[in-house]
């Protein structure tokens, strides 16, 4: 039977220092995934009083309902970024994903987090014969200019990789990797705890008063204060943030999980065991888990809703697009559909920095579990004074024209990949 609950929460064990609210601290994180976490760490190893406010449990929204990968490398194209941004912004925000990977990897190794880590590579595949071609565009720029460790693939040679014949090629991105979110992100906040942050769970932050040097934050457990304050809440960010609510939408992204796979079944659809990404607008990808399940997500339904019946309705639009990429795996049981929100920007490019007096890390729009750990560092350390670099800060942040808060619009967005998708 499938049950409607994170493979990632499920199979790990949960974070159990969770503590009071303290009356006042130099920071208050607002948010317990990654970006809060990796944040709140950093902080406390710095010597400041910190608390973690989280309005679930630690893990609760997208650090805990992801792919499970660790893509280095922009969402987009990095010609894009670069025709948008310079070649400077640009390479240096693709290396922030390259360094993301490397403080995760840092992090497991200095806390002894057991996760599953592994550089496993990326494989970005064509769906079309036209998709190729603008893949092998981006490989050339990204070769000469950020990563000379990337390869473009061809049909024949995909044999070696994906067991479907549905590929017209592929670039592989050798510095990208995958690990169990469910155990990083209970050993990070076990970390956090460990050097002196203090962790507060099921609270949530109903209103902010105050400026910076003397934020009063009220709670269901009463009211903190902090000198400063750093939001990390990303499509999970509420009312009393109305500033960034109008910056973020927040959509729905979902996965499915199968029963574990045989070792023939495993190998015969992943023989090269990497994460997978297709060239879509609505898009999917896949990996292996630790125990041989196919993990397949994707953007199956263009919502701000996440419950039993929306998850259940987009893992049977999930499961029929794994069918079609791997048609081996028909009658193999689904044994967990779940879905959450990702925090996208209009420009699906991240946000950090400061803006309303508010220290900031957000805005991911689907790619951030290898990002977000190390933004919150970067971020802590601008709190700090301990660092000047951060290739996120000062980009241009403009409201979504008649976004408040409730994406209305997101059925249109789909209609219109959906088209984009047939023609292109």
């Amino acid at each position: 039977m499938t049950r409607f609950s994170s493979y990632w929460h499920d199979s790990a064990a949960r974070f159990q220092g969770g503590a009071a609210l303290p009356k006042a601290v130099d920071v208050a994180v607002i948010g317990g995934g990654f970006t809060g976490l990796g944040a709140a760490r950093r902080l406390a190893m710095a010597g400041r009083s910190v608390a973690v406010i989280e309005a679930r449990q630690v893990g609760f929204g997208a650090s805990g309902r992801n792919g499970g990968h660790l893509n280095n490398g922009l969402a987009h194209s990095y010609l894009a970024a670069r025709n948008a941004f310079g070649a400077d912004r640009a390479q240096a925000m693709w290396r922030a994903f390259d360094d993301g990977i490397d403080t995760i990897r840092s992090i497991i190794a200095e806390e002894g987090i057991d996760c599953d880590f592994r550089l496993a590579g990326k494989l970005k595949l064509a769906s079309k014969p036209a998709h190729m071609d603008s893949i092998a565009r981006n490989f050339e720029a990204i070769r000469a200019e950020v990563d000379p460790d990337v390869t473009l693939l061809s049909r024949a040679d995909l044999a070696a990789e994906i067991g479907s014949d549905l590929f017209h090629g592929a670039m592989l991105q050798r510095r990208s990797a995958m690990m169990h979110m469910g155990r990083f992100v209970a050993g990070l906040a076990a970390a956090a705890a460990r050097h002196g942050a203090t962790l507060v769970e099921n609270t949530p932050v109903t209103a902010l008063d105050g400026d910076e040097g003397a934020w009063r934050l009220t709670t269901a457990q009463g009211t903190l204060a902090a000198r400063q304050v750093l939001l990390a809440t990303g499509a999970y960010t509420g009312a009393a943030f109305p500033w960034f609510r109008r910056r973020l939408v927040p959509v729905g992204s979902f996965l499915i999980a199968t029963r574990p796979l045989s070792q023939a079944e495993a190998q015969a659809i992943m023989p090269g065991n990497r994460t997978c990404v297709n060239s879509m607008n609505i898009g999917n990808y896949w990996r292996l888990s630790p125990d041989n399940r196919l993990i397949f997500g994707g953007r199956a339904r263009f919502s701000a809703r996440s419950d039993q019946t929306s998850d259940a309705r987009a893992g049977r639009i999930l499961k029929a697009a794994m069918l079609r990429v791997f048609p081996q795996l028909e009658g193999v049981e689904v044994d967990h559909c779940w879905g959450g929100l990702v925090d996208m920007t209009a420009d699906r490019y991240p946000r950090a920095g400061k803006a309303q007096g508010l220290w900031y890390a957000m805005g991911y729009s689907g790619h951030g579990a290898q990002l977000a750990t190390h933004l919150g560092e970067i971020v802590a350390d601008q709190i700090i004074g301990a660092r000047q670099g951060n290739p996120f800060d000062h980009l241009p942040w403009a409201a979504v024209p008649g976004h408040t808060g409730s994406p209305w619009f997101l059925p249109l967005v789909g209609m219109y990949y959906r088209a984009l998708d047939l023609v292109k």
